[in-house]
C-alpha cells in the first residue's frame, strides 16, 4: 500500500532532477491530460486523469508502488496538496514546487503582485470572486469552466476593469491578452487560464509589509466623526448610528452591500474599508458627488448609482448586506424581496420604527430593534454640542452558506 506520494508542479519549463528522478521511478502517475503526454511519464505507469483530487487520493492509498502527482504551477498554492493531506488518506506529501500560475501570470504582465488579491472562481463562488474585483484594485482569478473571463466581465456591469487574460500558461499555446471587462464576453477564452484584474483608486507606489491590501491603510478607527467627510452628515449618519449599522452588518471581503440613501458617503466608505463591494445609490446629484469625493478622499473602489429607491434597485446584482439610509417601507419591503441576509434601518420615531419592523418580519427576518442616543459634549466647558437619538432595526435571516 502507497503512504508516499510525490506532488510534482509543471510550469512548461524543463523538470528539474528531483522530479525526474521521481516521476522515473513511479508505477502510478496522476495528472491532467497535458501531463500525462509528458515524455519523462514512464510508459509502463499506470495513469490516472485527474478530476476528482480526493479519488485519486484513494487510488494512490490502495496503490502498490510508487506514486507521482502532476500539478501546474505550485501544487500548494490552491492545488492539489490541500486534499492528497487529508489525515483520511494516510499519505506523506513530498512536494516539488513550480512557479504559480499567478506569479507567471503578473510577470507576463511586468507587473508587481505582492499588493493583489487572489481569488478561486468556479460556479459557486463566481459572484464572491466578483465582489472581490469590484472591491479591490488589482485581482487575480483563478478561473474554472463556467466561471471563466466572460463570466468575470458580464457579473461586473457597471463597473469598469482591464482583464489581463493568460491562457494555458507554459505550453506552446500560451497567450496573453489585455481587453476591459465590458468586452470579456465576446470572446472565446481557452482553459486554463488566469485573469489579473485591475481598475479603480490607484494603489501606493512604495512597497508594502503584507502581501494583499494592507490592513492599516486609512485612519485609524470606524463611524469616523463628520469632519473626516468634509462635514455635514445627514440625520441618518450620526457616528454612533454608523457604527452601530457597521456592527450589525459585519460587511467583509467577497460581500456587496448596498447603502440606499448613501447622502455623504460616510457608511459607503466605512463599508467599503473594511474589503467589501460596496454600491451606493442616491437620488441627489449633490449626494451622489460627495460620495464619489469621499471615496477618492479614502481611496476606496465605490459604484455609484443615482436614481430613486426601490426602482433603481431593480437592476442591481445581488447584495449580501443593506443598509436602508432612506425611503422608509417601501424601499425596506423592496429590499426583503431580495433577500439579503442581513438588513439595517433607522427610524425617527416609534410608529415609524413598528412599520419597518413589521414589514420585516412578515418577510421572514429576525427583528432586532434598539433606541440610540448620543450627546456630543465640549469638554473645554462640558456642555452639550450636538444630540441624535434614533431607533435602529436590524433583521437578520439564518445564516447561509458563501
Amino acid at each position: 500500500m502507497a503512504d508516499r506520494v510525490t506532488v510534482i508542479g509543471w510550469d512548461g519549463s524543463p523538470l528539474t532532477a528531483a522530479a525526474r528522478s521521481a516521476l522515473g521511478a513511479a508505477t502510478l502517475v496522476a495528472g491532467a491530460a497535458h501531463h500525462l503526454a509528458l515524455p519523462e511519464v514512464p510508459a509502463a505507469a499506470e495513469r490516472i486523469r485527474l478530476g476528482s483530487v480526493a479519488l485519486a487520493a484513494r487510488r494512490i492509498a490502495a496503490h502498490r508502488g510508487s506514486a507521482v502527482v502532476l500539478a501546474d504551477g505550485d501544487p500548494g498554492f490552491f492545488g492539489v496538496v490541500r486534499t492528497l493531506h487529508d489525515p483520511q488518506f494516510g499519505l506523506e506529501v513530498e512536494v516539488v514546487p513550480a512557479v504559480s500560475s499567478v506569479a507567471a501570470a503578473f510577470a507576463r504582465a511586468g507587473m508587481p503582485w505582492d499588493d493583489a488579491q487572489v481569488v478561486v472562481a468556479h460556479p459557486r463562488t463566481l459572484r464572491r470572486a466578483v465582489n472581490v474585483c469590484r472591491a479591490h484594485t488589482k485581482v487575480a482569478v483563478l478561473t474554472s469552466p463556467g466561471a471563466g473571463p466572460a463570466e468575470l466581465g458580464l457579473l461586473l456591469e457597471g463597473v469598469h476593469r482591464t482583464f489581463v487574460i493568460c491562457e494555458e500558461l507554459g505550453t506552446d499555446r500560451e497567450r496573453v491578452t489585455v481587453v476591459t471587462s465590458d468586452r470579456a464576453a465576446d470572446h472565446t477564452w481557452r482553459n486554463p487560464n488566469v485573469v489579473i484584474v485591475i481598475g479603480g483608486p490607484a494603489g501606493a507606489a512604495e512597497g508594502g509589509w503584507i502581501a494583499g491590501r494592507a490592513p492599516g491603510a486609512g485612519p485609524r478607527g470606524w463611524a469616523l466623526p463628520a469632519g473626516a467627510y468634509g462635514g455635514g452628515l445627514g440625520e441618518g449618519e450620526a457616528q454612533l448610528l454608523r457604527a452601530a449599522q457597521l456592527a450589525r452588518l459585519g460587511p467583509r471581503v467577497g460581500d456587496l452591500v448596498w447603502d440606499i440613501g448613501s447622502g455623504s458617503g460616510a457608511f459607503a466608505v466605512e463599508a467599503a474599508r473594511c474589503g467589501a463591494a460596496v454600491i451606493a445609490v442616491d437620488r441627489d446629484p449633490g449626494a451622489c458627488a460627495r460620495t464619489d469625493a469621499a471615496a477618492r478622499r479614502f481611496g476606496v473602489p465605490l459604484q455609484i448609482v443615482l436614481g430613486t429607491a426601490p426602482h433603481i434597485l431593480e437592476d442591481l446584482p445581488e447584495p449580501d448586506v443593506v443598509r436602508v439610509g432612506g425611503g422608509g417601507p417601501a424601499v425596506v419591503s423592496a429590499v426583503a424581496d431580495r433577500r439579503p441576509q442581513c438588513i439595517v434601518a433607522h427610524a425617527a420615531t416609534r410608529d415609524e420604527a413598528e412599520l419597518l419592523g413589521r414589514d420585516l418580519t412578515e418577510h421572514g427576518y429576525a427583528v432586532e430593534c434598539a433606541l440610540l442616543q448620543s450627546v456630543e459634549l465640549d469638554t473645554r466647558a462640558w456642555t452639550e454640542k450636538e444630540r441624535s437619538v434614533a431607533f435602529l432595526l436590524s433583521g437578520r435571516l439564518p445564516e447561509r452558506s458563501p
